[in-house]
């Protein structure tokens, strides 16, 4: 297994980690913390925001967002199978979820950590929040999942490459007329 395959599983399994993760914020943890009084649900949600800026959080997201720069780079400068997925995949990853992350997600979650929740203030911030941050949660949910779908593509187009170097030529006979 070479160099650039083995980067294209980890853009994959890290693309399926987060998207899982931003899966199920969008289906399970998100509703449930919407239907909790405002003041509880924003205090969790910070908590989360906290708790989650943890060393394998991070090096999940950093790391598979540093993979994928990576990848771009080989898909721009390698003619290979499969290297418009390459790009695919790094750039779904890349826009939809860091840069959603820092230009949506993040300065939301600051602006939630600012106010006191139990304030009315507060309860305008958090519907606010919720108002914004589930939908670009779920571009980042989705993006993840096609960038895992772009990556599979990727590897499946080297595989069918390589597969087909490996065969032998076939003789071709031609019949007069």
């Amino acid at each position: 297994m070479n160099l650039t395959k083995i980067l294209i599983l980890v853009g994959l399994v890290g693309s399926a980690l987060m998207g899982g993760l931003f899966f199920a914020f969008g289906t399970s943890v998100m509703s449930s913390l919407q239907r909790m009084p405002a003041g509880q649900g924003a205090t969790a949600m910070n908590l989360i925001n906290v708790r989650i800026q943890n060393p394998l959080f991070l090096l999940v997201f950093c790391g598979t967002a540093l993979v994928c720069v990576a990848l771009a780079i080989l898909g721009f400068v390698k003619d290979s199978p499969g290297k418009w997925w390459l790009l695919a995949g790094s750039l779904l990853y890349l826009v939809g979820v860091i840069v959603v992350s820092f230009a949506v997600n993040i300065p939301l979650n600051d602006q939630l950590a600012a106010v006191d929740p139990n304030t009315a203030a507060g309860a305008a911030e958090w519907l606010n929040y919720l108002a914004k941050w589930n939908p670009a949660n779920n571009l980042r949910a989705i993006t993840s999942t096609l960038a895992v779908v772009a990556f599979a593509l990727a590897l499946h187009a080297g595989n069918s490459a390589q597969a087909d170097s490996h065969r032998p030529a076939s003789s071709v006979s031609t019949v007069g007329a």
